[in-house]
């Protein structure tokens, strides 16, 4: 069992806004906990997010209200199959005045990013947008600029539609830390959306960070404790989408191919947010079952025989969790 390791009075209180920004994005935001403490997730461990849904499930207006109570620069960008690397990270620009170039920058310089309908995008658009995701850096000619930190990339995309879209390359969707699938309301919830968006009366969110707190965030969950035995855990569950049947499972046909070192570092970064964001110093085994989907549901890649059997990587994740042996 992990050692049990208390927050600081401070670094509680700290714990606490996070509490106070869900609650911020819940005026606006009805249900979807889990889409938020994503959010959440990626700024607070450095990471990118990737929201899938379908349209109308307030997944762009998610991100803009977090941004709205954290007093940062936002940016948004519409991607369409004919956007062109320079419309994301700037250009140069040639004044025939002075005969020289001069540096426009591009939407891509915020410290969040929505990146909506990120599949309708092609390849070099992609590969732009990936130096920006991996490097913390833009490359504009012959200059680079290092983004400014906190800088995260929240991307959407729709599941069902595949008309004018173009799959997102598995190196660029394993830069994300976390793939959120967005769900459908309940009926309750439901109702509750009509009666605040048919009066007209648009909800104000206000501001509870600035994007120096998050950096000092950044720095207490990454002192969050992690026994040796929860990382021992986590490699198994790792493993376990690698070579199933060292683990007694009877995958080893629906596993394509498992998932890599990059799953096992951002289990242990997911788990280190989850835990600060419940107030604990430490992270436990439920820390990990909580991110586990998340972390690794676009990092497997099943085989033909299971996508004929309508198997889902989910499914296959919940069946390793509740294999592989719990400390």
């Amino acid at each position: 069992m992990a050692k049990i390791v208390k927050l600081s009075e401070k670094d509680r209180e700290k714990s606490e806004k996070l509490k106070l920004v869900i609650s911020e994005v819940e005026k606006v935001i009805v249900g979807q906990e889990p889409m938020i403490r994503g959010l959440l997730a990626g700024l607070l461990t450095r990471g990118h997010i990737l929201l899938e849904g379908v349209p109308g499930l307030a997944k762009t207006l998610a991100v803009k209200t977090l941004s709205s109570t954290i007093q940062a620069k936002f940016s948004r960008i519409q991607f369409t199959p004919d956007l062109l690397p320079a419309d994301l990270v700037g250009t140069r620009i040639y004044n025939a005045k002075t005969g020289e170039f001069s540096i426009s920058t591009g939407p891509v310089f915020a410290n969040i990013v929505l990146a909506d309908e990120i599949n309708r995008a092609p390849a070099k658009v992609q590969s732009a947008l990936l130096e920006a995701m991996q490097e913390k850096q833009v490359t504009i000619g012959d200059k680079t600029f290092r983004l400014e930190e906190p800088f995260i990339v929240l991307a959407t995309q729709n599941p069902i539609e595949t008309e004018g879209t173009y799959p997102l390359p598995e190196a660029q969707v394993d830069r994300f830390i976390m793939k959120v699938v967005v769900d459908y309301p309940t009926k309750e919830q439901e109702i509750e959306i009509i009666n605040r968006n048919t009066h007209g009366a648009q909800q104000e969110v206000d501001t509870v960070l600035k994007p120096k707190d998050i950096l000092d965030l950044r720095e207490i969950v990454d002192s969050i404790y992690v026994d040796e035995k929860v990382k021992q855990y986590v490699i198994d569950i790792v493993f376990a989408t690698r070579n199933p049947e060292e683990y007694k499972l009877n995958l080893k046909e629906l596993i394509e191919y498992g998932c890599s070192p990059r799953a096992s570092i951002n289990l242990i970064l997911a788990a280190k947010a989850n835990a600060f964001m419940n107030g604990d110093g430490y992270v436990s085994p439920d820390d990990v079952k909580a991110v586990a989907h998340e972390v690794l549901r676009h990092r497997l890649i099943l085989s033909y025989e299971a996508e004929a059997e309508d198997t889902t990587p989910d499914d296959v994740i919940g069946q390793i969790i509740n294999k592989v042996k719990v400390p």
